[in-house]
């Protein structure tokens, strides 16, 4: 019996050589990529400071705000709202700003000092695999670290949910990354591992700042506000506290948020070197 032959001469439903080659790599590549992801992810859950920083500090902060019997009182300097009440999308930056400027900077830094993105130049994997694991794995945390912060505020202080829920992660989502990628320019900056962890200590401060750790960006002076607004973090406070109170974030936070996480991936791809 004779083969029924495609226009090409090659039996009917198998692929050309070449084309056959290029799914197995491309498939190899996809797996190679998973593993990757996968052995990150246990290193990851093998620190449980980074853990901690993340996914409970900035819960644990909101508690011990919230056993301030004053901050449980409506203000009207703040509108009618409870210093509780800010303070829950703050926690939320907190754990962005934890994760993407502390915790994963110091990563990258380590497995370039160490040789190992230089190294994996010559696998099937490429070294961005690793860097797009640690960025899923990080936002991952930081989104479980959002959902019980607003979990317990609600169930524990009764701050309501985020009555505009499409805003609120439009304007999580830009803060996210803005953050990461202020993180990447942390760590393209950093030659070593000990450079990047001072780069990052001396940008982790001022955005706890901006962010309004330490007073609500609402409850700050007008002039200072308009400064800290035109920041990524400042802005990300602002649009998550007006997508809170049930409407859409104004268009100028979030495309400051935009703006800044452009400009901050194209420093970050610029400056960073493998090796």
């Amino acid at each position: 019996m004779t083969a029924h032959t495609s226009g090409h001469g090659l039996p009917s439903g198998r692929a050309p050589a070449p084309a056959r080659g290029a799914a197995v790599r491309g498939g190899a590549v996809r797996g190679s990529a998973a593993a990757v992801l996968r052995c990150e992810a246990r290193l990851f859950l093998r620190e449980p400071a980074s853990l901690f920083w993340i996914l409970v500090f900035p819960t644990a902060l909101l508690c011990v705000l919230g056993a301030v019997p004053s901050f449980r009182e409506p203000s009207p300097d703040l509108g009618g709202l409870r210093v509780i009440d800010l303070y829950v999308p703050v926690t939320v930056l907190l754990a962005l700003i934890t994760s993407g400027i502390q915790s994963m900077p110091p990563v990258l830094s380590g497995y370039r000092e160490r040789g190992v993105l230089r190294r994996m130049w010559t696998t099937p994997v490429r070294p961005g695999a690793l860097i797009g694991a640690q960025v899923v794995l990080h936002g991952a945390a930081v989104v479980l670290s959002g959902v019980l912060a607003l979990a317990v505020g609600r169930v524990v202080f009764d701050v309501p949910l985020p009555r505009h829920v499409p805003g609120y992660l439009v304007a999580f989502v830009l803060a996210a990354l803005a953050t990461l990628a202020l993180g990447g320019t942390v760590a393209a900056v950093g030659r070593t591992t000990r450079i990047t962890q001072a780069v990052g200590s001396a940008v982790f401060f001022p955005s706890m700042f901006t962010a309004g750790v330490w007073l609500p960006v609402s409850a700050m002076p007008d002039a200072l506000q308009r400064i800290v607004h035109l920041t990524p973090l400042g802005a990300a406070a602002r649009a998550l506290g007006e997508a809170a109170g049930g409407h859409w974030p104004a268009w100028s936070h979030l495309g400051i948020m935009a703006l800044w996480a452009a400009v901050l991936m194209a420093a970050a791809q610029r400056w960073f070197t493998w090796e």
